[in-house]
This record gives C-alpha cells, structure tokens and sequence, in this order.
C-alpha cells in the first residue's frame, strides 16, 4: 500500500532529526513551504506538522514557529500540544483529567488555534489544519465555533486574558494608560499575528481588548476632556502599539518569503543604499550614515522610546483642559 504524502513528509523530517540535520530547537519547514517542496496541498502539509506535534517531535513556539522538540527518552513527547481529541470532540487530557465538557474542549480548541497562528501565522489557520492538529474531523470543530470569524475573536480574548491588567487601577491617569499600553504590548509581542486582525475602521468586538478600553475610559473620568477627545486619546494609545507589532508579523512573512533574515536581507540593499545616499539632493542623510554607524533595531527600546512623549504630549492636552 502506498504512504499517504502527508506520511512521507512527517517520515523525512524524523528522518533529518534522527540522522542529526535538525537538532532540538532547530525550525522545521513551515506549512506553506513544505506544500512548495513536496508540490501538497497546505492541508496535506498541515496534516504532517500534526502528526508530528502528536507524536511528540514537534512543538509550537510562539514567535520563532514549529520547532524540533527536546527528546526526553524513549516514546516520550517534551510536550502534550497536540494530543489528539476523541472522536467526540473531547480530549484524551480532559477525559482523564475530569475536565470534558463543551467549554474545556472549546479552551483547548482555541489554545491550539493559537498555537497554530504562532508558529505559522494567521494566514496558515484553517480549520481543517486545526482539526488535523486535534486529531479530529473538520466538522467537529463546529460544535464549539462557528467559523474561523468567531475563532478569532476567541483566540484574541485569550491571549489578552493572558496578561490581565491589575485589579485595582493607578490613581493617575499616567499610569494607568502607560500599564495598559504595556500590557497590550506584551500580548502583540508574543502573539503577533494579533496585529492583523483588527482596524481603526473595523474593530473587533474583543471582550479582551474592551477592557483596555474601559479602563481606558475609567482613568480619563476624572479629567476635563470631552467624550471625542477620550476617543482620540484611546485610538492613539492602541495605534501606537499595534502600530509597533504589526513589523514583527510583516518580517515573519517576509522571512518565510524570502528565506532572509532581516540582516541579510539589509546586507543585500547596501550597494543600493550608499548609491542613493551618495547621488545629489542627499547630503543630510548621507551625513546621519556617517554618525549612526552600526544601527540595532530593537522593537522594545523603540515602544519605550516613544511610549513616554506620547504620554508627555497628552498631558500637554489633558493639563491645558484642566
């Protein structure tokens, strides 16, 4: 009988990791590229990732993708991700553990989800990528979500819930918009693809991101500003860190596109860049190169960088209302 695709991909990478090409901690091929080399479906590609997360090679990491798993010994997985659900739709953790209602199957759906949109990105979510993920049919998932719309919004109420703003607020307005604006940037920095989901023009009804709002709202009470000038102060705070979070996700992509890191990719503009910064009409710029030198971008020194005049510039509107 001949081995399904999806086998012959998971039997090469457990190949590679045996014979030592991938190492524990190494990244494995991603969904989209392994449907390039093996000429699959995304989903057969999907397939394979799943049965190797099941089996215990794989694991999900947030921010760098599916990598090679620590091996602790023989037929043990470094990690339960991916244990398949019964037929049922319940899994084989919450049936042993007692837990195997609707709400702990829905929980761990969208932990999954998560997990997915991680190590692949939003993108690479379906729904039939997640089931093969759990082990179960597509259909099945639709017992405890109604499309990848609602998923979503699970997956963001989550990961928000994840990095609870404190029980009680500051007694400044300061802090309390500089503590959410902290913890919405720790939720985006783990979990980037939440940068995608959502616009000033359409915005995703997310319990989770609605507290920041209240909280929002709640630490600008007690001040002069008219309920527009609240608006404006709680769109800002939010664009400024979605704004930051939404280049991590674009360099994940671009990476998967281009197989570059960021370095690399800027090594390879550098002929370009001097040719540009050298031609007429230039001379400030070209001068800037000469005084930077060697520049690191790091996205958390530039959020509190800016996070700090941001705050400076609304107190300028918020104390000339007072």
């Amino acid at each position: 009988m001949d081995t399904p695709p999806y086998a012959r991909i998971a039997g090469e990478i457990k190949r590679r990791v045996a014979d030592g090409r991938l190492r524990p901690g190494d990244r494995v091929p991603s969904t989209r590229q392994l449907a390039r080399d093996w000429d699959v479906a995304l989903a057969t590609a999907a397939k394979a990732l799943a049965l190797l997360a099941q089996e215990g090679v794989v694991i999900a990491e947030p921010r760098v993708g599916t990598v090679v798993a620590e091996q602790r010994g023989p037929g043990r997985p470094a990690s339960r991700r991916g244990m398949p659900l019964g037929p049922s739709g319940a899994s084989e953790v919450s049936r042993s553990s007692g837990s195997s209602g609707p709400s702990a199957v829905r929980e761990r759906v969208v932990r999954a989800a998560v997990e997915l949109a991680d190590a692949d990105g939003l993108d690479e979510l379906t729904m039939r990528a997640l089931a093969d993920r759990l082990g179960m049919a597509t259909m099945s998932l639709y017992r405890h979500v109604s499309g990848k719309d609602e998923l979503v919004l699970l997956m963001v109420d989550a990961v928000v819930d994840d990095y609870p703003l404190p029980p009680t607020r500051p007694a400044g307005w300061r802090e309390a918009l500089e503590t959410s604006a902290r913890l919405q940037w720790a939720a985006y920095r783990a979990h980037p693809w939440m940068a995608g989901v959502t616009s000033l023009y359409r915005p995703l009804p997310s319990a989770g991101l609605l507290k920041h709002a209240e909280w929002v709202m709640d630490a600008l009470a007690g001040t002069r500003l008219d309920a527009e000038a609240k608006m404006h102060v709680h769109i800002l705070l939010h664009s400024f860190v979605q704004g930051l979070a939404a280049n991590i996700e674009q360099e994940r992509r671009a990476r998967a596109a281009t197989g570059l890191s960021d370095e690399e990719w800027m090594r390879a503009q550098e002929e370009r860049l001097r040719a540009v910064s050298e031609s007429p009409g230039y001379t400030a710029f070209a001068a800037f190169l000469g005084e930077l030198g060697e520049f690191d971008l790091d996205l958390d020194r530039l959020f509190a960088f800016g996070l700090r005049p941001l705050l400076d510039g609304l107190a300028g509107q918020i104390d000339q209302r007072e």
